[in-house]
């Protein structure tokens, strides 16, 4: 039985490059509806559950941040920004209200489509297949890949999906630096280009989740020059 096609929403003003969006996203096996108006799209992204939202930062009516925080906590699939500044701050601003990922205008159309095939693939990796049932657990702190949870001290961690992948790749690889370069292969199925800062920005959220001191990690190591490391050991001794 053939699969359907993922559905794709796109919330972008600028109507020539959503048409031209969605004329190349659809010819790639996606199904694709457009929003054009900020106003409307968070009811209609809570209302339709599209499998993948791109947001445009810049909106009329409501911008892609204020958008982005209104629908986090009641949609759970990848939400891919678009912003056409190059401020780092927009970026990291995303992804702390729980963007997955961003692209930067003038958008290259494989560059998107490879962005969204990632997103895609990773969110039905993660669906709770039995075989793939794993918990981990370092010492108060447990991190479930089947339920996409983790506690610590039994109380529960909130984690966006973007968090709880990293986290969850982190944990399995305990013990082994893990590159930049790895990081993104695995979660993004690209190359690490030297300069997106978004896995930083999700480690340094993640830390104090899980009780980690943000100022001296004990947890998630940074490895200068290589990368990041998950000690198991310091999870073990942490006080309850």
């Amino acid at each position: 039985m053939e699969q359907e096609a993922w559905q794709v929403l796109i919330v972008e003003d600028d109507q020539r490059l959503a048409e031209l969006t969605r004329e190349y996203l659809e010819s790639n096996g996606l199904q694709v509806a457009i929003e054009g108006n900020g106003a409307l799209a968070a009811a209609r992204i809570i209302a339709e559950q599209p499998d993948l939202v791109i947001l445009d930062l810049m909106l009329p009516g409501e911008d892609g941040l204020s958008i982005c925080r209104k629908v986090r906590d009641r949609y759970d699939g990848p939400i891919l920004m678009l912003t056409a500044r190059t401020d780092d701050m927009d970026q990291v601003m995303g992804l702390d209200l729980g963007a997955d990922d961003y692209v930067c205008k003038p958008v290259r159309p494989r560059l998107l489509l490879a962005r969204i095939q990632a997103l895609l693939r990773r969110s039905e990796a993660t669906e709770p297949v039995a075989e793939k049932t794993r918990r981990l657990q370092f010492g108060p702190l447990v991190v479930d890949n089947a339920l996409r949870e983790a506690w610590l001290s039994d109380a529960g961690i909130e984690l966006t999906s973007a968090e709880f992948d990293l986290l969850w790749l982190l944990v399995v690889n305990a013990g082994r630096i893990l590159s930049r370069e790895e990081i993104f292969t695995a979660l993004r199925g690209i190359g690490y280009d030297g300069q997106d800062r978004s896995i930083d920005v999700r480690i340094s959220r993640i830390r104090p989740k899980i009780g980690d001191d943000p100022e001296h990690p004990r947890l998630i190591k940074t490895i200068r020059s290589k990368g990041y490391l998950f000690v198991p050991e310091a999870a073990a001794d942490m006080s309850l």
